[in-house]
């Protein structure tokens, strides 16, 4: 099945259900009054903002190659991976501002017993979106479910934070609050900067595998005398790659030319990330 299909489906399930959590927690959190869930749903809907903007991402990463984009348009979902990870800084500036409001008397918590199954309830949401996420992203070679799932799953810490906070709070012990959502916050920004990183890692073509395993396979092609100048590309499941083979000075055009061919035939049969290889020919000295 196409696979830009199948990413659009995870997502709009995903949406679907980062709604229902959003609105559940909003809803409940400006009933009661609790600013804290209150804050906590709109951490969620930023989950939901993230998956419109996956769809967007993926619409144009599935266009195929044209002649301005010879390597196609897969990066664009890499540029949009990284808003993820620009999202979750915001959400956790979101957090320490909540901090430091707690901190100086700002607000104050309300704990019912519908703030415990209002959270438990979403929180279990939220561990199944972030497991089918990730498994349908590694599944389809997706960085933009991986990454979402990445964020999902910063809600399931935030989810978490506010509930062993409301429990502390409940026995008497409202400094709890903050000092958990420090923690949270801290988890939520090294997920986003680890996203951004890595994202950006791949848009200036860091290495995407190991060069030995090319060059091993390359040079078990007959024919093949040396092999140097091994370049890896793209994403780390959808690689291009370049490479030098030196080959006998006295072979004709054709040969050495059918010898390219099978170790480009060699290293995509044996390595099934990598989608284009382009070899250059080299007489040995």
């Amino acid at each position: 099945m196409d696979r830009t299909f199948e990413i659009r489906k995870v997502l709009l399930i995903t949406l679907a259900l980062n709604i229902l959590v959003s609105a559940a927690k909003v809803f409940y959190g400006y009933t009661t009054g609790s600013i804290s869930i209150f804050s906590d749903g709109f951490h969620s809907l930023f989950d939901g903002v993230s998956n419109i903007v996956g769809l967007i991402g993926i619409h144009i990463a599935s266009h195929p190659p044209d002649e301005k984009h010879p390597y196609g348009h897969r990066k664009y979902e890499t540029v949009f991976t990284i808003f993820i990870g620009i999202l979750m800084l915001a959400t956790c500036f979101e957090v320490f501002k909540n901090v430091y409001e707690s901190l100086t008397g700002g607000h104050v918590t309300t704990v019912t017993s519908a703030s415990f199954w209002v959270m438990v309830i979403t929180l279990i949401i939220n561990i199944f979106v972030s497991v089918y996420e990730r498994r349908k992203g590694e599944k389809l070679n997706s960085e933009f479910l991986v990454a979402d799932s990445k964020h999902t799953k910063s809600d399931i810490f935030v989810s978490i934070g506010v509930i062993v906070s409301l429990i502390f709070i409940k026995l008497g012990f409202p400094i709890a609050d903050p000092i958990t959502g420090v923690i949270v916050g801290i988890f939520i920004a090294k997920a986003g900067i680890d996203i951004i990183r890595e994202s950006t890692e791949t848009l200036v073509d860091r290495t995407q595998m190991d060069i030995s395993i090319i060059k091993e396979i390359a040079c078990t092609v007959d024919g093949v005398m040396e092999c140097h100048e091994i370049r890896t590309r793209g994403t780390k499941k959808y690689i291009f790659v370049d490479l030098h083979v030196l080959v006998d000075p006295s072979l004709s055009v054709e040969n050495a030319h059918r010898i390219a061919e099978t170790v480009e035939k060699e290293i995509k049969s044996k390595i099934s990330e990598v989608v284009d290889v382009v070899v250059h020919i080299e007489p040995s000295e």
